[in-house]
C-alpha cells in the first residue's frame, strides 16, 4: 500500500470550502425553488452541515428519480440540493487524490482531458499500433462492488472518520447485494472513474500493452499482433471479475487499428476522424428541434442561428463539413415548402 492522503473532516468542513461548494452546486440552477430556499438562509444551512460533518453525524437526503434516453435510457438519480453541496465540499479534496491516482490516458471527469483528448490520444495509438480490443462493461454503474469501492478508497485514504462518511454515501444507494452507484451524483462520476484503474494498470504493468484509454467504463487497447490482443482480452476478462466482481460485455471488438474505431461519439482513423452514426443522429435532433421552435414562432432569427451554432458544435473536430452540406442539402426543400 502506498501513502495515504491525509483528508480530514475537517478541511472538508471548512467555511469557505462549504460556501465554495454552495455555489458550484448551484451554479446553472439558482431559480429553482429547492436552490433559492437553501441558498436563502445559506449561513444557517452550512453551519448544520458543518457541524454534521464534524460531529460524524451528517445525514442524507433523498434524490429524485428521471429517465433519460442518451443514447441508451438510463435511470438518474439526483440528489437534493443539500447533499450536492455535501458532495461537492467532500470532493474539493477528495477528487483531485484520486485524480492523482489515475494513469495518464484515462479521459472521463478529468481537468484538461475530456472526449476530444481521448480521441486524439485514440488517433495517436492508431497510427502506431496494428491492433486494438475494444471492451466496456456491462450495467457498469449498477454493478460496482461497495465492499471493493471501500477498500480502494481505504488505500487512499487515512482518515477513518472520512471513510466512514465515504462510505456512508457509498451505502445510501443499493442495486443489490451491496452494489451500484446513483448515475447522477458528483461522488459517483468519481469513484466510478477511479473504480477501474487497477485495470488500467494491470494492462500497463502486468500484461504490459502498447497503450490504453478509457472513457469512464469503455477502454480500448492496442498491442502487435491479434494472437497478442486475444490473449490479453481473456486476461481482462479474468482479472475483471476476480478482482472488481464486473463483467465484460460479450461484444469485444477486434480489428486492425486501420479499420477504425468508434471512441466517445467520433469514428477514428488513422488520417481522418469523423462523426459516429450516435452524434449525427444528435446533430440532426438538435437543429431540427431549434427549427421547429422557429417555425413555431417562439424563437426569433438570431435564437435560431444560436441554436444552429450550438448543433454544429456537436460535429466540431471531426471532418464533417461535406457530411453537413449533403444534410442541409438533403433537408432544404423540407424547410422551403414549411416556411
Amino acid at each position: 500500500m502506498g501513502k495515504r492522503a491525509k483528508t480530514s473532516l475537517d478541511s472538508i468542513a471548512e467555511w469557505s470550502n462549504l460556501v465554495q461548494a454552495a455555489y458550484r452546486a448551484a451554479r446553472g440552477k439558482r431559480f429553482r425553488p429547492e436552490v433559492t430556499a437553501f441558498l436563502a438562509d445559506l449561513d444557517r444551512n452550512l453551519a448544520a452541515m458543518r457541524s454534521g460533518i464534524l460531529a460524524d453525524t451528517v445525514s442524507l437526503g433523498p434524490s429524485s428519480e428521471f429517465h433519460i434516453r442518451d443514447p441508451k435510457p438510463r435511470i438518474i438519480r439526483a440528489p437534493c440540493f443539500r447533499d450536492r453541496v455535501l458532495h461537492h465540499a467532500i470532493m474539493a479534496h477528495v477528487g483531485p487524490e484520486l485524480d492523482r491516482a489515475l494513469i495518464a490516458d484515462t479521459f472521463a471527469c478529468r481537468v484538461g482531458k475530456g472526449t476530444l483528448a481521448a480521441v486524439q490520444r485514440c488517433q495517436e495509438h492508431i497510427r502506431r499500433f496494428p491492433w486494438y480490443a475494444k471492451l466496456d462493461i456491462r450495467g457498469y454503474f449498477a454493478s460496482i462492488d461497495h465492499a471493493v469501492l471501500k477498500t480502494q478508497l481505504a488505500s487512499r485514504f487515512a482518515s477513518r472518520r472520512l471513510l466512514r462518511l465515504l462510505g456512508r454515501i457509498i451505502d445510501s444507494h443499493d442495486e443489490g447485494q451491496s452494489k451500484g452507484l446513483p448515475i447522477g451524483a458528483l461522488t459517483s462520476q468519481h469513484f466510478a472513474n477511479s473504480y477501474l484503474d487497477p485495470c488500467d494498470r494491470f494492462l500497463l504493468e502486468t500484461c504490459r500493452v502498447a497503450g490504453v484509454i478509457r472513457y469512464m467504463d469503455d477502454f480500448v487497447f492496442w498491442d502487435t499482433s491479434c494472437v497478442r490482443v486475444k490473449q490479453v482480452v481473456h486476461q481482462v476478462q479474468s482479472f475483471v471479475s476476480c478482482e472488481l466482481k464486473l463483467l465484460v460485455k460479450e461484444s469485444v471488438q477486434i480489428n486492425r487499428s486501420t479499420s477504425g474505431i468508434t471512441v466517445c461519439g467520433y469514428r477514428v482513423f488513422p488520417g481522418t476522424i469523423r462523426l459516429a452514426p450516435s452524434r449525427r443522429r444528435r446533430y440532426v435532433e438538435v437543429k431540427e428541434r431549434w427549427e421547429a421552435l422557429y417555425l413555431d414562432g417562439r424563437i426569433n432569427a438570431s435564437e435560431l442561428q444560436r441554436g444552429i451554432a450550438a448543433a454544429v458544435a456537436i460535429t466540431t473536430h471531426a471532418d464533417a463539413a461535406t457530411w453537413r452540406r449533403r444534410e442541409q442539402t438533403r433537408n432544404r426543400s423540407t424547410w422551403d415548402e414549411s416556411v
